[in-house]
């Protein structure tokens, strides 16, 4: 007997190998090659056999799955398109004696979807030789035996089928038997009488040939005892005993009784029974009682790896004599095998963009079970946007139902559920984990729609004004926002001059100190931009209102100090208390309480005869003047603002209790020895002027009345503003705030101190002013008396 793995090479080097490629109807393959074959050996080139170029199969991820088994015996080369061997395929072990083994593997495509059912016929090669049970047969035999009898052999076994089987046996030449063989049995058939005196025992050598190239065989000794007559062989009750089990039996359950008789007596009538040649798989299967022919189960029965069993069953008398019987066992199938759920694909993760009816994974579902039982329907769990779509054979598309947003739902954990439809039927689960990538679908959102920002004038540069916030759901750098100002003009400068915006953290700071009195509020607009690609954005306006500080001290427009001179108005001898004499008018460039004036007198040379408006800066007097009083009076006057803590400017009035120029002792005594001339050339030139304004007014006014009987009466109002000299350059004029009101009306003052005088018409929103005749207006002749009156003084 040879080595069987020795002797497998051999065929197999000597083999001519062959490849048989056929196009099947609906685009399934056939490749028929020898078992035995090498690992990495070519089986075909499944890429050029289904048309498909070789650069695809890498991208449409091309693989082989084995149908029916867990084990990998082929696979495709991505490279070439071939498809090879990963291990030794043994017919014998997949197909048995089957007389055509055909394994189905699974070609898989995707994108899009398509699978392509290959074929393999393995061939068998010669590489099992025939063997028998045993290496020695005991065999006795009565000398009374007749020419003729027969007595059966064992026959020999060999896995391999067809011509490679057992062809025929052959006896090992002697002078009793001759060998009779037909296709159920092996048998000896005594060709000559035997004889015990003259040869008690008998040894011979059987051999089976098998029909490979080159052929194969196996031997059996064959020790023959002569003895008394045993005429009478066992005769089973049946040549063929077929029984039906079920899979999974448990141990000691019966398969089937077998039963021969012998004719003979006593000890050449008692029959035992064995097994025949049984095969290594099958030897742990099932055993016989050798008295009662009971065969039991005493190992594991399963369907998927075996139908049918085939066994021979031996009966044998006392003295020797056989029969032999077959015992065909049919293994029904059970519902014993949950459905197997396989993901062949599965893109992981999926974008939060695709389209609805995308194919995302791909699912293969298996269960080894036959007809009902092998029937498989596939579910998902409810509540997520995908569903399974049956495909090819035992294939399911996973596709999206809906729109994924990632923002919503980031992970979904999908469990499939497979349920065959046996009875009782079976299940299984399997849960893919499935993320959505993030695309950058969603802008930057401000957490307000405005944003306002409050900061006191004279701020430091760099201080915080607001801070800004935005959120984007997006992930990493989708999600990332960047604050950043958008261009625009404040007054006229760039909006960077005032402002700029931390751009991670959204913190405003302002860039230079700011002045309420030339800059109020104004507005900018902050972007907030994400990372992605392309990046989204959005803007929001945020408000900067700047507030007062009181930084200003109250500006004294009226009387105004011009160098050493000061301010004097004449005061009637006649002025009752409460008569309007003068006024301090002050504006505040401030705003709000910052610019509430308060006017106060803080120091009088008659502190009982004058006194000033708290809020009007009105001077009046308190009580009719007398002939006691002095003459000159001098105020001082204090202006205060009403900010923390408060500003205040103070000026000096000059007031003159006379009803004429020509009562005042300083206008007679002054003398200026060198420059009397001057003085008297413009006291000439100024009596002109009013001489000349008189005349034009008496004029005027006859022309009016002239006027009135043919033409609609003419208003006219003679306000004169206040000199343009007297306001700050920022004053703003705004009624209410306690600063300047539009509207005065005093009459003419005179400057004392200087060479020239001023005149001054204005108008009073106050009605409690002195009558014209108590006032301070005089008419041209009293203003020549007295300029006569400074003449004459000067001649003296």
């Amino acid at each position: 007997m040879r080595d069987k793995g020795s002797s497998a090479l051999g065929p197999i080097v000597c083999y001519t190998f062959f490849i048989i490629t056929i196009r099947l109807v609906y685009g399934d393959l056939s490749y028929s090659f020898p078992e035995e074959m090498k690992p990495q050996s070519v089986i075909g080139n499944i890429a050029k056999d289904i048309g498909l170029d070789i650069k695809a199969l890498s991208s449409r991820k091309a693989r082989v799955d084995l149908v029916g088994t867990r084990k990998r015996y082929s696979d495709i080369n991505l490279n070439t398109g071939d498809l090879i061997t990963l291990e030794r395929f043994d017919r014998e072990s997949l197909c048995g004696k089957k007389p055509s083994c055909v394994v189905m593997v699974d070609l898989l495509l995707e994108n899009p979807l398509e699978l392509h059912r290959v074929n393999l016929h393995i061939q068998d090669v010669n590489d099992n030789a025939p063997r028998f049970k045993n290496n020695l047969i005991d065999m006795e035999i009565s000398e009374s035996a007749d020419k003729g009898n027969r007595f059966s052999i064992e026959e020999a076994h060999d896995a391999d089928i067809g011509q490679n089987a057992v062809q025929k046996y052959s006896l090992q030449q002697n002078d009793y038997f001759i060998l009779a063989v037909d296709s159920n049995r092996v048998e000896l058939v005594l060709e000559n009488n035997l004889d015990r005196e003259k040869q008690k025992e008998i040894n011979l050598l059987l051999t089976a040939l098998d029909g490979g190239s080159p052929q194969r065989s196996g031997t059996v000794a064959i020790h023959i005892t002569v003895l008394d007559a045993n005429d009478n062989a066992p005769v089973f009750s049946q040549t063929v005993y077929k029984a039906s089990l079920p899979e999974n039996s448990p141990k000691d359950t019966v398969v089937v009784h077998v039963s021969a008789a012998d004719a003979d007596e006593g000890v050449n009538g008692d029959v035992t029974y064995d097994f025949g040649h049984v095969s290594d798989d099958d030897v742990h299967i099932f055993a016989i009682d050798p008295k009662t022919g009971e065969i039991k189960v005493t190992g594991g029965i399963d369907f998927e790896d075996r139908s049918s069993f085939e066994i021979r069953v031996k009966a044998k008398d006392g003295l020797g004599l056989t029969s032999y019987a077959k015992v065909v066992v049919d293994v029904t199938d059970m519902n014993d095998n949950e459905p197997l759920i396989d993901v062949k694909s599965l893109s992981n993760p999926v974008p939060e963009n695709i389209s609805p009816g995308t194919e995302v994974g791909i699912i293969n579902v298996q269960d080894r079970d036959s007809q009902s039982n092998g029937q498989v329907l596939c579910s998902l769990q409810q509540g997520v946007p995908f569903k399974l779509v049956p495909s090819i054979k035992n294939y399911y598309s996973l596709v999206s139902t809906g729109q994924l947003d990632r923002e919503v739902v980031s992970d979904y954990n999908i469990t499939i559920t497979a349920t065959d439809e046996g009875s009782p039927p079976l299940s299984s689960s399997k849960s893919v984990q499935l993320s959505v990538a993030d695309i950058n679908d969603n802008p930057p959102v401000f957490e307000e729609e405005s944003y306002s920002a409050y900061v006191s004038e004279n701020n430091k540069a760099g201080s915080t004004l607001c801070s800004v916030a935005a959120r984007d759901p997006d992930w990493r750098q989708n999600g990332t926002v960047i604050y950043s100002l958008l261009a625009g003009e404040v007054n006229g400068a760039p909006v960077s001059s005032y402002v700029s915006v931390n751009g991670d953290t959204g913190v405003i700071h302002a860039v230079r100190s700011f002045d309420y009195e030339q800059l109020r509020s104004f507005k900018v607009q902050v972007m907030a931009r994400d990372n992605g690609s392309p990046p989204l954005s959005s803007n929001v306006t945020v408000s900067v209102f700047i507030s007062d500080v009181n930084d200003n001290a109250p500006q004294i427009l009226y009387p105004a100090p011009e160098g050493n001179s000061f301010m004097t108005e004449l005061v009637p001898k006649a002025a009752h208390g409460g008569s309007l004499v003068s006024k301090v008018i002050a504006v505040d460039a401030d705003s709000g309480q910052n610019a509430w004036l308060s006017y106060q007198i803080v120091k009088s040379t008659d502190p009982g005869l004058f006194t000033i408006g708290v809020h009007s800066g009105e001077i009046r007097t308190q009580r009719d003047i007398s002939e006691s009083d002095s003459m000159k009076q001098n105020l001082i006057v204090s202006v205060k603002d009403n900010g923390q803590p408060s500003l205040s400017a103070t000026c000096s009035m000059y007031l003159l209790i006379s009803d004429n120029l020509a009562e005042v002792p300083e206008l007679k005594d002054i003398s200026y020895d060198e420059k009397n001339s001057k003085l008297t050339s413009y006291l000439i030139i100024a009596l002109v002027s009013v001489s000349t304004f008189f005349l034009t007014f008496i004029i005027i006014i006859l022309g009016v009345r002239f006027c009135r009987r043919r033409k609609p009466r003419l208003l006219f109002d003679g306000a004169v503003a206040i000199p343009g000299a007297y306001l700050p350059p920022n004053y703003a004029d705004v009624d209410g705030t306690g600063t300047l009101r539009s509207t005065y009306n005093y009459d003419a003052y005179l400057t004392t101190g200087s060479r020239t005088s001023d005149f001054k018409f204005v108008s009073s929103y106050n009605d409690n002013t002195l009558p014209a005749d108590q006032t301070l207006r005089k008419s041209p002749s009293d203003f020549a008396d007295a300029f006569g009156d400074l003449d004459s003084s000067d001649e003296v």
